[in-house]
């Protein structure tokens, strides 16, 4: 994670920079479509108690890794302020259960969590323009791999997006981007063979940093 702030920071230190030095941008503007290429962080945040079918606790609990990968955002606005987002990318996480003198791996499984926001940009015509944005999204879970003995059923579903960035325009229709959201979603999560089930309530940061090109 310090190394990933490590290159966020710099990468924010070069659209500055450029910023400070461009002689023309393309501001924002109703009609214009926008294509982000990230490397983005999804962090769950997890952490649930694992019961038994029966919903006895096992003093286990479910525990979520990060992964980094890139992604793409496609954004058009309707006018200078208002713009809609469906960002796409895939990640590959490890489940396991924890507890006292427990560590143990369960599933491995690739994710899509596409999402589609709706945005507000502050400063559309300026080389420095922040936005907020909220939406949903569908999380799919997919090539699923079980882990010593389970066999695990995690369950796709819809979410809530919270976000909110900065676009720094550099030279013509380029641009640095920084990004943050946090999506709201909970799944269950189900082991038939040894009995145990979790509420998982993933609820990840998505954290990127990249480009992006106006046409």
């Amino acid at each position: 994670m310090k190394t990933y702030a490590a290159v966020l920071a710099a990468g924010l230190a070069l659209g500055l920079a450029g910023a400070a030095s461009a002689q023309d941008f393309q501001p924002k503007a109703a009609g214009v479509k926008m294509i982000n290429v990230r490397v983005t962080d999804v962090d769950p945040e997890a952490g649930d108690p694992i019961t038994t079918l029966a919903g006895a606790a096992t003093g286990l609990t479910a525990e979520v890794d990060y992964d980094v990968m890139p992604t793409i955002g496609l954004t058009y606005f309707f006018t200078d302020n208002i713009a809609a987002e469906v960002i796409a990318g895939t990640t590959q996480h490890k489940v396991k259960a924890k507890g006292a003198g427990v560590d143990l791996e369960i599933h491995e499984t690739w994710v899509l969590p596409p999402v589609v926001s709706l945005q507000y940009h502050f400063a559309p015509a300026a080389k420095v323009s922040p936005y907020v944005g909220a939406g949903v999204n569908y999380m799919i879970f997919y090539s699923g791999e079980d882990k010593n003995g389970f066999d695990v059923d995690i369950d796709d579903g819809f979410g809530l997006a919270l976000q909110a960035g900065v676009d720094i325009a550099t030279q013509g229709p380029w641009s640095v981007n920084l990004d943050v959201k946090k999506v709201f979603f909970e799944t269950d999560a189900t082991d038939n063979t040894n009995g145990v089930k979790t509420k998982v309530s993933l609820d990840p940061w998505v954290i990127s940093g990249g480009f992006g090109y106006k046409f």
